[in-house]
């Protein structure tokens, strides 16, 4: 009986009746068929073994796809461990900034011209508000995410604002200095609502197609807009990785799939109309892939921005200095990317798994296996059953 499942499985399973029936544009195929290659012998990789009671592992090579849920903690990982170094030393808020849902089939219709737009009106609302209320050029670092709980279209953007500013006058500002709000959840609400739907229709007019969406855009004005405003956080360590939580995440990982039977997938999802309780979904198996594949974004998409004190061009040209002393920085050793992943997580690759004594060497390089028809292995998946 199986026991743990991913979403490869599911890819392998249903993905093939969306390919054949047209459903998927060309990067939503590629990217289920790098998940379902992720660290097989497709992608080669290499043999260990341990140095002393001789077992042997093999190590297969990661897609690397950022959708992919095998593929992120590393990433994440060393994304934090950067930004860590490069945070101001202050406290910072937390801000959420939401659309309602009846935009979506324009976001459906467009996604990098709406998630663009979305990025856009964000900042221009932050530094809107960061000089008409304290005068200063503020900053954010803005991450993207576009799915409920449910794997439903729900784009959002969570934003993490330093406490601290840089005025015309060339002055370093502590704002939101009682730490409960940075700025009023009602008037910032309003403000992006009016910068994003601008956006949307200068960016729709200007390729003719304002006429399509038009209806939407007016709907959305007589909606309800929610910007979510933490409290500030703790320093600025403890921000980074609350903030790491959000960066690197994926529609679904597979810890949360909890089976895959009878054409359709159970997964966890948090109900926040329930107080975030935890509650069982099931979806039919193509509806599931069909979902998951909506929030798979444009390639070369960014989806991590830094606005403000925090973008590098800004930070050249003001020639501002994060750092809150005036020790001089030791250089670090090199490290290889093995090596920095496990000084961040603690975690040994290269300890064997058997004797506990041993580390795991290298002795045998596994060649890909390549073929033709690699990126098409989709179309001729066959419906196997889980054992």
């Amino acid at each position: 009986m199986r026991t743990r499942f991913e979403l490869a499985d599911a890819v392998k399973l249903f993905a093939p009746a969306l390919v054949t029936s047209g459903k998927l544009n060309t990067r939503q195929h590629k990217t289920l068929n790098n998940i379902t290659l992720c660290r097989t012998a497709l992608l080669g990789g290499h043999e260990e073994a341990c140095d002393s009671c001789g077992s042997v592992r093999y190590s297969y090579n990661s897609c690397g796809d950022r959708h992919c849920p095998k593929c992120q903690a590393a990433k994440q990982a060393i994304w934090i461990d950067e930004l860590v170094r490069k945070t101001l030393p202050v406290k910072h808020f937390h801000i959420v900034f939401t659309v309602p849902h009846v935009l979506n089939e324009l976001c459906l219709f467009n996604n990098r011209l709406f998630y663009d737009s979305l990025f856009q009106a964000v900042w221009h609302t932050l530094r809107s508000f960061g000089y008409s209320h304290l005068g200063c050029e503020t900053g954010a670092v803005a991450v993207l995410h576009t799915w409920g709980q449910n794997l439903s279209l729900h784009p959002h953007i969570h934003c993490i604002v330093p406490a601290a500013g840089y005025t015309l006058d060339g002055r370093w500002k502590n704002i939101g200095n009682d730490g409960k709000f940075l700025y009023p959840v009602q008037q910032l609400s309003a403000a992006f609502k009016a910068k994003l739907l601008d956006s949307l229709k200068r960016a729709l007019r200007k390729s003719n197609q304002l006429i399509l969406f038009n209806h939407l855009i007016q709907k959305a004005w007589l909606s309800p807009w929610v910007v979510h405003c933490e409290p500030s956080l703790a320093n600025a360590d403890h921000v980074v990785r609350y903030l790491g939580q959000y960066t690197h995440r994926v529609a679904i990982t597979n810890q949360r799939i909890i089976s895959i039977e009878d054409g359709k997938v159970t997964f966890i999802a948090k109900d926040y109309t329930d107080r975030g309780v935890k509650k069982l979904v099931k979806l039919d198996g193509e509806e599931f892939i069909r979902r998951f594949s909506q929030h798979i974004l444009p390639i070369g998409f960014v989806k991590i921005r830094y606005f403000g004190i925090y973008n590098h061009t800004v930070k050249r040209s003001l020639q501002l200095v994060f750092s809150v002393d005036e020790k001089p920085v030791i250089p670090k050793p090199k490290e290889t990317t093995l090596q920095r992943f496990e000084r961040i997580t603690g975690q040994t690759h290269c300890s064997c798994p058997v004797c506990k004594i041993g580390r795991m060497i290298r002795v045998r390089t596994l060649p890909r296996i390549r073929s033709p028809d690699m990126n098409m292995n989709l179309q001729h998946l066959t419906q196997l059953q889980l054992s």
